[in-house]
């Protein structure tokens, strides 16, 4: 593994607004507890397949000491078990943005974060490879 696995730079975080909003407009969505995951096939910059925003709703979490350690959590989680995913991403050629949205009402431990990246993950690709194979039909 190189250096760059074990870190999470600027450039696989989603920060543009634009992107942000075209996502959220135009993305398509699904629900893998504790996610809500919305995501969309994106033109990103050539040595990134994919950027992702992590976000943790302020009505169901009021302190913000909570809600960062919650993202922290998922950050964490998906930046260790994101490898698949992204060797996935660049044999099938596919640049996409993605948002995971933690919905659950409570505080979860690291570990159920963490299974619940790895599903969400994996529900992502089978979602990816279904519509690629529609697209070439």
């Amino acid at each position: 593994m190189a250096h760059s696995d074990y870190s999470f730079p600027k450039s696989d975080r989603l920060c543009s607004h634009t992107l942000i909003n075209q996502l959220f407009a135009e993305g398509k969505s699904f629900v893998c507890y504790p996610f809500r995951v919305v995501y969309k096939k994106s033109n990103l910059p050539d040595p990134i397949h994919s950027q992702v925003l992590f976000s943790v709703s302020k009505k169901r979490f009021k302190r913000a000491v909570m809600r960062n350690l919650l993202k922290r959590r998922c950050r964490e989680a998906y930046r260790l078990n994101r490898e698949e995913f992204a060797s996935f991403l660049t044999q099938n050629n596919q640049q996409i943005t993605f948002a995971l949205v933690y919905i659950a009402r409570e505080e979860l431990g690291y570990s159920v974060i963490e299974k619940g990246i790895k599903k969400t993950l994996t529900k992502l690709q089978l979602s990816l490879n279904k519509n690629s194979n529609h697209a070439t039909d």
